[in-house]
């Protein structure tokens, strides 16, 4: 064979001794899979950032408040000491029930957020 020396191995076949290395028949993935998941932690940490912009004063308008934004909904706290609260209002436990029907004839939102403290037995 002209240009190298041709050496039997064991299974029999031949090779080149000093001929060119033949090519990796697969693709390493592993680098590209690196660099995307770089990429998708950076967009990731600069997504919220895009959101903070420079102060500006926005212009006034004349529309009319959406339905859901004209009113909060309403908030129906317990503290830790048993108080009870609906909105930043204080009330007696005894009047809860009368004036969560009043309001809720009164207001287009049914709406109730109930937030009490974690240190109240939840029995």
């Amino acid at each position: 064979m002209a240009g190298g020396v041709v050496r039997a191995q064991k299974n029999g076949s031949r090779r080149r001794r000093h001929g060119r290395a033949q090519p990796m028949a697969e693709i390493n993935i592993t680098p590209f899979v690196d660099v995307m998941l770089v990429l998708l932690i950076i967009f990731m940490v600069a997504a919220p950032l895009l959101t903070v912009g420079v102060p500006v004063e926005l212009p006034k308008t004349a529309a009319n408040a959406l339905p859901s934004e004209k009113q909060e909904p309403l908030t129906v706290t317990i503290t830790a000491q048993g108080a009870v609260m609906i909105q930043k209002t204080e009330i007696a436990i005894k009047d809860l029930v009368p004036k969560l029907k009043s309001v809720a004839t009164e207001r287009d939102n049914d709406r109730i957020f109930l937030r009490a403290d974690g240190a109240i037995p939840y029995a």
